[in-house]
C-alpha cells in the first residue's frame, strides 16, 4: 500500500514537472523577439513587405501589359474556324433521283457538313484609332512606372516619421522619467525640512501632488511609447509585439539648398507632376480614338477554307483575298457626342495639370517654411534648456538655504521639463520636415527593380525632357539610398 502511494505521488510529481517545463518551454515560443533596427534597415524591410509597395509593382505591370496588347493589335490576326453540322428538311421534298434521271422518290435530304477555314486580317488605316490607343496605353504605363517611385518616396517618409516618432516618444518618456525622478527626490528633501520644523505642510502637499501629476504624464508617455512602436512594427512588417532597439537618434543636420532650388527641383521631378502630365497625353489619345469615328476604316483580308460532307471537311478548297472599307455616315450624333466628353475630357486633364503644380509649389514652399521654422526653434530651446538647468539648480540651492520657496522650485522644475521637451519637439519636427521636404520636391528612393527594356527608353525619355543626362546603363537590385541633391 505504500509502494502504491509513493507511485502515485511520483507520478504526480512527473506531471506537475511536465507541466511547468511545458509551460516554460511555451513561454519561452511565446516571447516576443528582440530586433535592433536602424532607418535604413527600417526602410528595406518596408519596401519588401508593405503592401502598398507591392500594390504599386502590380499596377505598373498590369498598364505594361496593356501597352503591349495595344501596340500588338497593329499585327497580323490569324484565326482558324472548324464547323460541323448535320442538317435537313423537315418533310420529305428533296428528290432522288434514278440512272435515267427519272425521280425515285423524294427524302428529307438529312446530311452532314464539315467545314474548316483559316483567315487572316492586318489593319491598314484606322483613322488614328489604333494609334490613339496606343498613346492613351503609353500614358498609362507611365503614369503608374512614375507611381511605383511615388510609392517608394511615400514610403520613405511613413517609415522615416514613423521611425523618428519612436525615437520621440521614447526621449518623451525618459524626460518624463527624469522629471519623476527629480520630484522624488526634492519631496525627500522637503520631508526631512518638514521634520525638523523648517517648513509647512503646505510644501510637503504641494510637492506631491506635483509627483502624481509627473506620474500621470509618465504613464501617458510610455503608453505613447508603446503604440509608436507597434506602428514601426506595423509598416515594416514585423510581428506587432516586436521589442525594437532602435539604433539612430535624432540629430541636427544643416539643409544647404535656399528655397528657388527646391523649387525648380520639384518641377522636374515631383512624380505628382509627371503624373499629371501623362492624363494630359492619355485624354489627348482618347480625343484621336474618338474622332477617328469620322474616319474610314480599311483593312486587309485572306482566308482558305475546306469543306466536306465527311469528316474532317479537308475537300473541296476554296480561298479568298480582298481589301474591305468601312466608313460611319450616319449614328444620330453618337461619335459626335463622343469627341465633345473627349473634348472635355482633355480640357479637365489640362486644369488638372496647372492645378497640380500651384500645388506642389505651396506644398514646397510651406514644407520649407516648416522645416527653417524647426531649425531656428532647435538654436532657441537648447539655449532655454541650459538656462532652465540653472535655474533649477539655483531653486534649489535658495529653498535648502531657507531663502527660497517650494513654488520656487516645482516652478523651475516644470520649466525644465518644458524646456527639454521643446528641445526634443523641435529635433523631431526638423528632421521630418526634412524628410517631407525631400518627397515634396521629388528626391527618387532607389530601390531594388530589374529595369526593362522599355523601362529603360521611357526614363531615358524623361530624362531628356527634364533636360537631365540620360542614364545609358540602369544597375539592377541597387541599394535603398535616398539621393538628396546638394546644390553646387
Amino acid at each position: 500500500m505504500n509502494r502504491y502511494k509513493l507511485s502515485k505521488r511520483f507520478l504526480a510529481l512527473s506531471a506537475a514537472m511536465a507541466l511547468l517545463f511545458s509551460q516554460s518551454a511555451f513561454a519561452e515560443d511565446a516571447a516576443p523577439q528582440v530586433v535592433e533596427l536602424n532607418l535604413q534597415q527600417a526602410m528595406e524591410k518596408a519596401f519588401n513587405t508593405n503592401p502598398a509597395i507591392k500594390i504599386s509593382g502590380y499596377e505598373k505591370d498590369s498598364a505594361r501589359a496593356n501597352l503591349n496588347a495595344a501596340r500588338q493589335s497593329r499585327g497580323i490576326t490569324v484565326t482558324g474556324q472548324h464547323t460541323t453540322t448535320r442538317a435537313g428538311h423537315d418533310d420529305n421534298i428533296v428528290p432522288v433521283y434514278g440512272a435515267g434521271g427519272q425521280v425515285l422518290y423524294y427524302n428529307k435530304g438529312i446530311g452532314n457538313n464539315h467545314s474548316n477555314t483559316i483567315s487572316a486580317s492586318i489593319p491598314i488605316y484606322t483613322g488614328g484609332k489604333l494609334s490613339g490607343t496606343i498613346d492613351q496605353a503609353k500614358a498609362n504605363y507611365k503614369y503608374y512606372l512614375v507611381g511605383e517611385q511615388k510609392a517608394y518616396n511615400d514610403m520613405r517618409e511613413t517609415v522615416t516619421n514613423s521611425y523618428y516618432g519612436m525615437l520621440q516618444a521614447d526621449n518623451v518618456q525618459n524626460l518624463s522619467r527624469e522629471s519623476v525622478d527629480r520630484l522624488e527626490e526634492h519631496l525627500k528633501n522637503v520631508k526631512a525640512q518638514y521634520e525638523v520644523g523648517v517648513v509647512a505642510k503646505v510644501d510637503v502637499l504641494r510637492s506631491e501632488v506635483e509627483l502624481a501629476d509627473a506620474q500621470q504624464t509618465l504613464i501617458q508617455a510610455e503608453n505613447a511609447y508603446h503604440i509608436a512602436e507597434a506602428t514601426l512594427n506595423k509598416i515594416v512588417g514585423l510581428p506587432m509585439d516586436t521589442t525594437l532597439k532602435l539604433q539612430d537618434s535624432m540629430q541636427y543636420t544643416p539643409y544647404d539648398n535656399d528655397m528657388q532650388y527646391c523649387l525648380t527641383y520639384a518641377s522636374g521631378h515631383r512624380p505628382e507632376l509627371e503624373q499629371a502630365r501623362q492624363n494630359v497625353e492619355a485624354a489627348k489619345g482618347a480625343l484621336k480614338v474618338a474622332r477617328s469615328g469620322y474616319m474610314p476604316q480599311v483593312s486587309a483580308s485572306a482566308s482558305q477554307n475546306w469543306n466536306d460532307s465527311n469528316w474532317p471537311g479537308d475537300e473541296n478548297g476554296n480561298w479568298s483575298v480582298g481589301v474591305g472599307v468601312s466608313m460611319n455616315i450616319f449614328d444620330t450624333g453618337v461619335t459626335l457626342s463622343k469627341i465633345h466628353g473627349a473634348e472635355a475630357d482633355l480640357a479637365k486633364a489640362e486644369e488638372s495639370y496647372r492645378d497640380t503644380v500651384d500645388s506642389i509649389m505651396l506644398d514646397v514652399r510651406s514644407t520649407y517654411f516648416s522645416m527653417r521654422e524647426a531649425e531656428k526653434r532647435i538654436k532657441t530651446t537648447e539655449v532655454a534648456v541650459a538656462k532652465a538647468e540653472e535655474d533649477y539648480h539655483i531653486a534649489q540651492v535658495r529653498y535648502m538655504a531657507g531663502v527660497g520657496t517650494n513654488t520656487d522650485v516645482l516652478d523651475a522644475q516644470v520649466a525644465l521639463t518644458d524646456a527639454q521637451n521643446n528641445y526634443v519637439q523641435s529635433l523631431y519636427d526638423y528632421n521630418t520636415s526634412r524628410t517631407s521636404l525631400e518627397t515634396a520636391i521629388g528626391v527618387p528612393m532607389e530601390f531594388p527593380h530589374t529595369v526593362t527594356v522599355e523601362e529603360a527608353k521611357l526614363a531615358q525619355a524623361s530624362a531628356e525632357v527634364n533636360g537631365d543626362a540620360a542614364k545609358e546603363n540602369t544597375a539592377a537590385d541597387k541599394p535603398v539610398v535616398s539621393n538628396m541633391p546638394v546644390k553646387k
